[in-house]
């Protein structure tokens, strides 16, 4: 800060220095000299004392602070240049051109810049997601922890871990992706998905009462969950144009080579999608063991030996 407050202190010393150096002696062009200065010191005053060091500091995310301090750097730049162009450049059609040229290059430089922000306006107006929900876009899938200015700020799920747990690592995405990405939200207004269990059964089983003690199963550990789902479906049909769809846990039949496979469908929270699918899985598991006539499948491959005689 003192740095700064030294270098306009020097800068507006010049400029005084000038003006009476330009009153006092025949130098050429005295009135761009002095305005030069001048302008130096106002700019270098405003870009690196009021909003580098009063503006910028009060912004706690580091992240978000660096860019805009990015930003404001060039500007300072940019600003200066005009400034300059337009002290030294008399002929009007020639700072015309001069300042067609700038524009271009500030529409090159900050073209991410104005895309990030305009990203950050249409989510916080739109409201095309929150903090807490859970997102993917451009492959990156995570809960919302921070949505920022330039940025959003994800606490990442899935990668190298498997179903939805998290990874431990925080993503942060630019929000410039939302003018041309999809996004899918998984708990926005239904925080409710359709999850699936495959269980492959040997033909010889039982498949019907397999079947039934499932369906059992689903339906005693899922009632209040589909109930809820039933209700949340209500509320999204005065927002939303939805057709009839499935409104309970259900079970589908595949015939394959090997097997038959039951998949077994059911409604979760977004969130525990992982945990439910665990406790399905191992109460469906110690259910059908007391069952000898139910018998889970396994890929098997036969062989064939001939002697060489």
């Amino acid at each position: 800060m003192m740095k700064q407050v030294i270098i306009v202190f020097i800068f507006l010393a010049l400029t005084i220095f000038s003006w009476f150096a330009a009153s006092i002696y025949q130098i050429p062009y005295p009135q761009q000299i002095y305005s030069t200065l001048l302008w130096l010191t106002i700019i270098h005053f405003f870009f690196k004392i009021i909003l580098e060091r009063a503006v910028i500091k009060t912004i706690s995310d580091s992240k978000t602070r660096y860019e805009i301090s990015k930003i404001v750097s060039i500007l300072y730049v940019i600003v200066l240049i005009l400034a300059l162009i337009r002290i030294w450049i008399a002929d009007p059609q020639v700072l015309l051109v001069s300042y067609g040229l700038v524009a271009a290059g500030i529409t090159v430089a900050l073209q991410d810049f104005f895309k990030n922000f305009m990203g950050g306006l249409i989510i916080l107006v739109s409201g095309t997601y929150r903090v807490g929900d859970r997102i993917e876009v451009n492959s990156k899938f995570g809960d919302i922890i921070d949505i920022g200015i330039l940025n959003t700020t994800l606490f990442e799920l899935q990668e190298w871990v498997n179903a939805d747990q998290p990874t431990g690592r925080i993503t942060t995405v630019p929000n410039g992706f939302i003018l041309n990405s999809h996004i899918n939200n998984y708990t926005k207004d239904n925080p409710f998905i359709w999850d699936e269990i495959r269980l492959p059964i040997t033909y010889d089983s039982d498949w019907k009462d397999a079947n039934k003690r499932i369906m059992n199963i689903v339906r005693e550990e899922t009632r209040d969950l589909t109930i809820a789902a039933q209700e949340q479906r209500s509320e999204l049909n005065k927002k939303y144009y939805l057709s009839d769809g499935m409104k309970g846990p259900a079970i589908y039949l595949t015939m394959t080579d090997n097997w038959i496979e039951l998949n077994i469908r059911y409604l979760t929270y977004a969130g525990e999608r992982r945990n439910l699918h665990d406790k399905l899985s191992r109460l469906i598991l110690e259910d059908i063991q007391k069952d000898s006539r139910i018998k889970i499948a396994s890929a098997t491959m036969d062989i064939t030996v001939t002697s060489a005689n």
